[in-house]
């Protein structure tokens, strides 16, 4: 898949030191992207917008 027009966007939660955080994209048609913050230029997983949005809403259930 072609990330070259991801819009990436770390967490609000994140840290300004750094550490362990993951940059997403949202913005791409039909996909979900998503990268080691700390490797922008390495690999990224992508998933369908309906995958993400039920890992996300799993996340807020246990928060």
């Amino acid at each position: 898949m072609d990330l070259t027009d991801a819009r990436w966007r770390k967490s609000t939660r994140s840290g300004t030191s750094g550490g362990n955080c993951v940059e997403v994209a949202d913005n791409l048609p039909g996909a979900v992207a998503v990268r080691d913050s700390k490797d922008p230029d390495g690999p990224a997983l992508t998933f369908a917008p309906t995958s993400w949005r039920t890992f996300v809403a799993g996340l807020a259930d246990r928060a």
